[in-house]
């Protein structure tokens, strides 16, 4: 096959899977015109229309589908393949792609990689900010992390957090004016703020136990977010109650500016997990990431 075919293809592919043109030509490095031209090439070559383009997006035709299908595998296994030579460089190298929640990059990841990368030199993390449930494989990232209940059968996975706990706090001044809630079902006549799931699009239901019996309660309140970061702002400033990762609000809890209520109703949840398609084992970058960021305890 002539090297513009193969080309292009890789551009087809580019075009397809980011759905974006724009996104496309900032991936490859390369001006959006220069690509939309050669993609215009390549379905007059073929003879069929792959894309199909509006002014706000881009989607790919029934024979796109077919194409992106049947090579796109082909092109990621070379990919692998020509990364898992890096074995015969002296130090791992590479670029690792990784989809995280905000918590878990700032609590979990940062905190490992900020020791690993020094020694490392020749690696580089790309780490993106997501809090739904990503295909890591159609958006090609290399790894993901996610809590285990939220885990693919199909991955592998390894533990990279303890066990986690959320803890529903306010601050001495909410109090002042509220009695404390003594039980989840109270926290009907507060003010909460609410998150926004990105995957389900609903508000996220704040789940307790009580003597082993799950409870979950849909809370009300002026103020909602996507952003965990936004919601301990708010809570801060006294906007309201709020359901959080207990490793967030710790040590405001300790300095007095948050009060933590219904402790012994909040139950411990599966940790989060680094997870991965199996080719991934093959690059030595990966790997030694692996284990930088393995849970010990």
């Amino acid at each position: 096959m002539p090297r513009e075919n193969i080309n292009d293809l890789i551009a087809f592919l580019a075009v397809a899977r980011e759905r974006s043109f724009t996104r496309a030509a900032a991936k490859m490095g390369i001006s959006q015109s220069a690509l939309s031209h050669t993609i215009r090439l390549l379905e007059a070559r073929l003879g069929i229309r792959l894309l199909t383009r509006t002014t706000r997006a881009v989607s790919v035709t029934e024979a796109g589908a077919r194409l992106l299908e049947s090579i796109g595998p082909h092109f990621d296994e070379i990919e692998a393949q020509v990364e898992a030579l890096s074995e015969l460089r002296d130090k791992p190298a590479g670029t690792i792609r990784i989809t995280a929640a905000d918590y878990a990059i700032k609590y979990v990841l940062w905190p490992k990689l900020r020791r690993f990368l020094p020694n490392y030199p020749d690696i580089n993390v790309e780490l993106v900010q997501d809090n739904g449930l990503t295909d890591i494989v159609t958006e090609r990232f290399d790894a993901g992390v996610r809590m285990g209940e939220h885990l693919a059968k199909d991955m592998i996975s390894a533990k990279i957090s303890p066990d986690l706990r959320m803890a529903v706090v306010g601050t001495p001044s909410y109090f002042a004016e509220r009695p404390k809630p003594l039980h989840p079902k109270d926290l009907v006549g507060h003010t909460c703020i609410n998150f926004r799931l990105p995957t389900s699009g609903g508000f996220y239901q704040w789940e307790f136990e009580d003597d082993g019996r799950e409870i979950k309660i849909r809370v009300e309140g002026q103020l909602a977010f996507s952003n965990s970061f936004d919601v301990l702002e708010a809570t801060l400033d006294g906007f309201g109650l709020s359901y959080m990762m207990e490793e967030i609000v710790r040590p405001y809890i300790a300095e007095g500016r948050l009060v933590h209520v219904l402790e012994k109703y909040s139950p411990y949840w599966d940790p989060y997990y680094l997870y991965y398609p199996s080719r991934r084992q093959s690059s030595p970058a990966f790997v030694a990431l692996v284990e930088a960021l393995r849970h010990r305890g």
